[in-house]
């Protein structure tokens, strides 16, 4: 019975020791609360602060998958570089294009002002009333050098010592005899009709065309008049040109309009 007393009293020793731990422990904290000592917070977080740290939790944790997304934005820069190197490539083409095409347009304007027609611009009134002052049209460069000159063709005449064009009509032709008496044009002695001119306008003058002595044309020589025939100056006055001067043939009038056609193509 002693024994049993003696372990009882022990443990309420014991429970006396540990209420005493206890309150010893509560003691040393309220101490420091009191001496100003805080037990650390927790800080308070944003949401974005808390995704961020959660996106880095598992960026950290899933490494695969943070190199997936590294692909995948090399990728798009890839692709973003290769649109731009594409657009580059299509504008330097664009260019190029255009410079081939302004290229092949020359070459045909070259080709078709040098070989095949000629523009001209009628200055004077030396051609009245078949052609005015300022007609604009083209002349034809390709029929000449094939089938020659006729008579009465219309013709595009340069005179190097003037270093300008001619606009007049061909009268007369090589190895012919050329003359004028009464206002009427001979031909190797025979008389010959000038249906292009235009009576009304010719009626104006009481001489229209003063007589011509006899001329006769050499080799490749032309006689060469223009229309209004009190205004020009022409074979009277510059003697027959030589086939060598001149350079077209016939002229197709585009403007003014009240003067649209073709002479003597």
């Amino acid at each position: 019975m002693e024994h049993d007393r003696d372990i009882d009293i022990l443990d309420i020793k014991a429970e006396e020791n540990t209420e005493d731990l206890g309150f010893l422990a509560e003691t040393s904290v309220l101490e420091r609360l009191s001496e100003g000592e805080t037990p650390e917070e927790t800080p308070d977080l944003s949401e974005t602060q808390v995704f961020e740290n959660l996106t880095s939790d598992k960026r950290e944790k899933q490494p695969g998958e943070t190199a997936a997304l590294k692909k995948i934005k090399d990728a798009g820069n890839n692709e973003d570089e290769e649109g731009k190197t594409s657009f580059r490539s299509s504008a330097l083409k664009e260019v190029l294009l255009f410079f081939r095409d302004l290229g092949v347009c020359l070459a045909v304007v070259l080709v078709v002002v040098n070989f095949i027609l000629r523009p001209i611009q009628v200055k004077g009134s030396s051609m009245y009333p078949t052609l005015t002052n300022g007609a604009l049209g083209v002349s034809n460069l390709l029929g000449y050098r094939m089938d020659g000159i006729e008579r009465f063709d219309i013709v595009i005449i340069y005179v190097e010592d003037k270093n300008e064009y001619l606009v007049k009509r061909c009268v007369g032709l090589p190895g012919e005899t050329v003359a004028y008496r009464d206002q009427t044009l001979y031909i190797n002695n025979e008389p010959v009709e000038e249906p292009f001119f235009d009576e009304s306008y010719t009626s104006t003058y009481d001489v229209f065309m003063e007589d011509l002595d006899e001329i006769t044309l050499g080799e490749d020589e032309y006689f060469c008049l223009g229309d209004n025939r009190p205004r020009s100056t022409d074979s009277r006055v510059y003697g027959p040109f030589h086939k060598d001067e001149i350079v077209s043939k016939g002229v197709f009038i585009f403007f003014p309009f009240s003067g649209f056609g073709v002479q003597t193509w």
